[in-house]
């Protein structure tokens, strides 16, 4: 596999300054094309299985995270606070104690859950900046964050549920995971000192791994700070591992912000916090799905999808109408005119493109194209509306196949 960093850059899919920072990198257009169709993908898969989006603020105040467990448990890897007049604030490092607060904010019943909170928001972490690099490493991530608030008895449907979206995003992504790491705690002061819950979380992802039917390896000292987890894990174009989706239950939080629900017997519950994960930050899925396909991404991800080649000039106007059509569609669509070389340079340009678009004389005269597939493979000229529809019918699946037959 080729390494995102040069090939991101060569795509045009991002860069950085020395101005911004390291480990602060920049989407350019192609890049943030690819990383809006990633967005609203999940955003999408996270509608339908019933979860709410909200938005909440990148700061807070020292003594949230002090609530939560960070400012003790994870502080080396927090920015230090900001004096903002008598209030010290600092840089989220995690979305998790927002969300407590979110639900703290309205009373429940037990009738509303399990109540699913969704965000695709921004977090901070002091990296040194000699482990920076590319979009693995990075100070400032975009992190597909969801927090499930349910009963105990809901726990075991949250954690298959949402280990069933990473396999639906897998597969739509057309990549692979290396391994299930099933995440435990190891030496005692790195974590949150409560035996009986860490029993009661280890046990619940357990049984859902083995109801899942997947095989995972039980690692020690790989847990966060107030629970286990189930880490998904992925390989860069070294060989190197990291982690990419995570499913976890925290007995936790929900205690320290003193989290209630009322149940059907009119007292108060404690409900239990699932956090979920389905492509883990933007930035690191975006480095994995550049090495893996090496810049051939899925059709419904590429930037450009669809790009359209005039044979002459006097095809202009039908490419033109065409690029309109495909605009009206929503389909990522350019025009590379003759000017740019001869058709089979502009051919070899634009190879990454999933679907090229050509228009001699007789398709511009019968409203039609001749497409050629990434794949190399030429179909028969079709009627433009028919070739259209047919690519945006795979589109919308999410499809990791170029062309079906009729």
């Amino acid at each position: 596999m080729p390494d995102h960093r040069t090939l991101g850059r060569a795509l045009n899919l991002f860069d950085t300054d020395p101005l911004i920072g390291s480990g602060l990198p920049f989407w350019l257009p192609d890049g943030a094309a690819v990383r809006q169709a990633l967005e609203d993908y999940i955003r999408t898969a996270e509608r339908r299985a019933g979860y709410r989006h909200v938005y909440s603020p990148v700061l807070g105040k020292r003594e949230l995270y002090e609530i939560s467990g960070h400012w003790r448990h994870y502080r080396d890897d927090m920015f230090p606070p900001m004096d903002l007049g008598g209030e010290h604030v600092v840089l989220r490092p995690s979305l998790c104690p927002h969300h407590a607060l979110l639900f703290r904010s309205r009373a429940h019943s037990y009738r509303e859950l399990p109540l699913r909170i969704a965000e695709l928001g921004g977090m901070y972490r002091s990296e040194l900046s000699g482990v920076l690099g590319g979009l693995t490493r990075v100070r400032g991530i975009q992190l597909n964050d969801a927090h499930i608030f349910c009963t105990l008895d809901q726990v075991a449907a949250e954690v298959t549920g949402a280990l069933a979206m990473i396999a639906d995003a897998y597969a739509a992504l057309d990549i692979r995971a290396a391994r299930y790491r099933l995440s435990l705690p190891g030496p005692e002061g790195k974590y949150v000192a409560a035996p009986n819950l860490w029993e009661r979380s280890i046990a619940l992802l357990t049984a859902a791994l083995d109801d899942c039917g997947l095989s995972y390896d039980a690692v020690a000292g790989e847990a966060a700070f107030y629970g286990p987890k189930i880490d998904v894990q992925v390989r860069d174009s070294a060989g190197r591992e990291s982690t990419l989706s995570t499913v976890q239950v925290d007995f936790h939080q929900p205690e320290q912000f003193d989290l209630r629900y009322t149940g059907a017997d009119g007292a108060a519950h404690r409900p239990v916090m699932v956090h979920r994960s389905i492509v883990g930050s933007v930035e690191r899925a975006v480095a994995h799905l550049i090495e893996c396909h090496g810049g051939r991404f899925p059709a419904w991800l590429a930037p450009t999808q669809v790009v359209v080649l005039p044979v002459t000039d006097a095809q202009q106007p039908a490419a033109a109408h065409l690029e309109r059509r495909c605009h009206d569609l929503g389909l990522r669509v350019a025009v590379s005119p003759p000017d740019r070389g001869s058709l089979g340079a502009r051919i070899r340009d634009h190879r990454l493109v999933p679907y090229q678009a050509i228009i001699g004389a007789e398709e511009a005269a019968a409203d039609a194209v001749a497409l050629r597939l990434r794949d190399g493979r030429r179909l028969a000229s079709l009627p433009a509306a028919e070739a259209l529809r047919r690519i945006d019918a795979l589109l919308a699946v999410h499809s990791a196949e170029l062309w079906e037959d009729a």
